[in-house]
């Protein structure tokens, strides 16, 4: 049965999340080491994982698993969920891909490395009512994809 992880600390697609997962009765883990507010939710399931660098990515990659769905915009994360057989979706809707995440590593990396020698002050475009439109149909369309596929 599918169900939906999102890295939560900096999502700002929660609640289009619980409403695409609403539509088809998924549960959704909301993960993240700080407390959020309860959502009440029946579907909504909140972890708060232990403060530290990567503990909640190490708790979504752990039980994230085939015809899953990760929803982040951590790009070894996703990598992650992809070598396990999970969907993964960044914030912005782009879905990552077996073949579009070795290039997007690289990118991080790449991005990372001007930042720590001052060529780049980092910062990318501010997320837009685009980033969530996309994210909407992303995830709906990953969710009916899954539900195409052959059982394993």
């Amino acid at each position: 049965m599918t169900e939906i992880y999102l890295d939560a600390d900096a999502c700002p697609v929660k609640e289009e999340a619980v409403r695409v997962a609403e539509r088809h009765g998924i549960t959704v883990h909301i993960v993240s080491n700080s407390g959020m507010r309860p959502t009440g939710h029946p579907l909504v399931k909140q972890v708060v994982v232990a403060d530290g660098p990567d503990v909640a990515d190490d708790w979504i990659a752990e039980h994230a698993g085939e015809g899953d769905i990760v929803v982040t915009g951590d790009i070894p994360l996703a990598a992650r969920a992809l070598a396990k057989g999970a969907d993964a979706i960044g914030h912005d809707g782009r879905p990552f891909t077996q073949d579009s995440i070795g290039m997007a590593l690289a990118m991080r990396d790449l991005m990372r490395e001007l930042r720590e020698t001052g060529q780049s002050k980092g910062g990318g475009p501010a997320f837009s009512k685009e980033d969530r439109s996309r994210f909407l149909r992303s995830l709906e369309d990953t969710v009916q994809a899954i539900r195409r596929r052959p059982p394993p």
